[in-house]
């Protein structure tokens, strides 16, 4: 009986160690957030920026990623659209997209913002990235035409395109002096763990679909 026991400990040893020597060797996936002042994490140390704290909670969910952060201070979807290419590398594995926030704070046209937004999708789902789309919303000084002009383009890119989507990237951060720099438009770091909180389960789901890509691949 002893000795039958004493087997059945080693095999579930032997067993443990390796499930967790494969979980450890099991490369990262290789994650590309393309996107504005936001994602760069302006006016913030890096390990407060969205990257790196998102980092941090895709970790302790127990997903294994490499964050490209991608982030251009005031750039439009016209400019991460030009920059696609060397941007996301051939090496990327699923795309964070946040674009458009500086478009709706110069007063763009919507109708350019979405051609933009449309050819970097177009560009992703022919080089088959999974990819999330950040929604934003239209400054309350644009009026609410300009507004209904802007905002339902996320949505619908969203749906024609079959991205994961995240409604509004500023959710719950937004206007709330507590949680912005003193310029009242970029997160300081209490606001990017809220914005984290929120995004981490869509990508977390963005993460999922490109590893099960990956498997698929190999």
């Amino acid at each position: 009986m002893k000795a039958a026991l004493s087997l059945c400990f080693s095999l579930f040893i032997v067993a443990a160690w390796g499930s967790m020597a494969s979980a450890e060797d099991t490369p990262p996936i290789r994650l590309v957030a393309l996107g504005t002042s936001l994602t760069a994490g302006f006016g913030l140390p890096p390990e407060d920026g969205f990257t790196d704290q998102l980092d941090r909670a895709l970790q302790a969910a127990g997903r294994q990623v490499a964050i490209q952060n991608a982030g251009v201070s005031g750039d439009t979807s016209a400019g991460g659209l030009a920059r696609l290419d060397w941007a996301v590398g051939d090496n990327t594995q699923a795309v964070i997209v946040e674009l458009g926030s500086n478009d709706a704070l110069r007063g763009l046209d919507p109708v350019q913002t979405e051609k933009n937004l449309r050819n970097i999708l177009e560009r992703l789902k022919e080089r088959d990235l999974p990819t999330l789309l950040a929604g934003m919303r239209a400054p309350p000084n644009l009026g609410p035409e300009y507004a209904a002009d802007f905002e339902p383009i996320f949505a619908a890119l969203a749906e024609e395109f079959e991205t994961v989507y995240y409604p509004f990237f500023l959710d719950g951060v937004a206007a709330q002096p507590s949680l912005n720099q003193a310029d009242g438009i970029h997160p300081n770091a209490a606001g990017v763990a809220v914005i984290v909180e929120r995004i981490t389960p869509f990508v977390l789901t963005l993460i999922d679909k490109a590893a099960e890509r990956a498997n698929t691949s190999e």
